[in-house]
């Protein structure tokens, strides 16, 4: 009787799963609503926003979940919004990180869409090696890499892969 006993509780004990999250775990800080002015010599480029903040690194390294930056001219006008799920801001070189359905609207009617980009802040230039689309309200482009001001108003591509645009003038010679 006693063997029966004991054969009925040698059967592994179940238990839940916990969910925790590593980078909270293991960041210097958390920081809920966060909000960071990107200046140069005094001036506003962008404000960037996210949901949640993980510092690392003594603080040089912050990992952002869903990220809002707007982003500013030289005299203070809102030029245009960049959304991502993800991002990463390195506070000692200015350098940010935008990864995860990444889409820039600019004032202007401009849309840029990818899956990562990089944002200097002491060049006020947005760049990405990833492929993206460019939507403007008469013509699109799609490519691999780019660089640009944050408005998209001049855009380098490094390559195209195809376009549509309107109607092209060609001016008599």
């Amino acid at each position: 009787m006693a063997a029966l006993i004991t054969a009925g509780c040698t059967g592994t004990k179940k238990t839940a799963p916990v969910l925790s999250n590593a980078m909270a775990d293991s960041a210097n800080q958390v920081m809920y609503g966060a909000r960071f002015n990107l200046t140069d010599q005094g001036v506003m480029h962008a404000q960037l926003v996210a949901d949640t903040a993980y510092f690392f690194d003594d603080n040089t390294r912050v990992e952002l979940i869903h990220v809002n930056s707007t982003f500013y001219t030289s005299v203070g006008v809102k030029s245009a919004v960049l959304t991502s799920r993800r991002g990463t801001y390195h506070t000692n070189t200015g350098l940010m990180v935008a990864r995860g359905n990444v889409v820039i609207n600019s004032e202007d009617g401009r849309h840029l869409r990818s899956e990562e980009l990089k944002y200097d802040q002491s060049r006020n230039e947005i760049a990405s090696d990833s492929a993206f689309v460019l939507t403007e309200p008469d013509r699109r482009l799609e490519g691999v890499g780019f660089r640009s001001d944050p408005n998209l108003q001049n855009v380098h591509v490094l390559k195209t892969l195809s376009g549509t645009a309107g109607a092209v003038t060609i001016p008599n010679q």
